[in-house]
């Protein structure tokens, strides 16, 4: 059976995405994309066997030159999850269309390893509702976004975390590992 991580940047005030992120106009945000934490998330990332994301996480990558249908993270089979976007499954990219957290479900009893998920608020909210995801992995960015994309959607969970480990780097991020403590 997989472990579901969700490994995601969030600010201070617990945002995935601030609005200058939504609205597209990343020359705005105050996400930090670049610094000496890029190197461990780039290694950390090889350890999964496949990454989970809502349409619009998977969108967001096109503003970075990724079409759909197309990895954004080459090597890791992906599994995008939306009712409204439009591409052919393949080898690499599958498109899940319906119940997503049924899906996910079963995708961790069928699956070994580790599973990413890298984004989607509301779908982490319904998940960490359903306790399928098993260790958070945040990568707190040295910033207060006010508004956004909150971590878990309209949940509002209620959980213990046990700290397993954190880092801290010159760029002011921080990353902490947490194990979920479900009731």
């Amino acid at each position: 059976m997989a472990s579901l991580v969700y490994h995601v940047a969030v600010s201070i005030d617990n945002f995935i995405a601030d609005q200058a992120m939504i609205d597209g106009k990343l020359d705005s945000t105050f996400f930090l994309f670049e610094g000496d934490h890029l190197p461990d998330y780039l290694s950390d990332i090889q350890q999964y066997a496949a990454v989970l994301m809502g349409g619009k996480t998977y969108e967001f990558g096109f503003q970075f030159g990724a079409k759909p249908g197309e990895p954004g993270y080459k090597g890791i089979k992906h599994y995008i999850f939306s009712n409204t976007m439009q591409f052919e499954s393949n080898a690499e990219v599958e498109l899940v269309r319906g119940e997503a957290v049924d899906y996910i479900e079963n995708l961790k009893k069928e699956t070994e390893g580790t599973l990413w998920l890298c984004g989607g608020g509301q779908l982490a909210g319904s998940l960490i509702e359903r306790k399928l995801i098993d260790q958070l992995v945040l990568k707190v960015n040295p910033i207060m976004a006010g508004s956004g994309v909150p971590l878990f959607g309209d949940a509002r969970p209620r959980l213990k975390l046990e700290l397993i480990d954190m880092k801290r780097y010159e760029s002011g991020v921080i990353k902490s590992t947490y194990i979920i403590i479900y009731p």
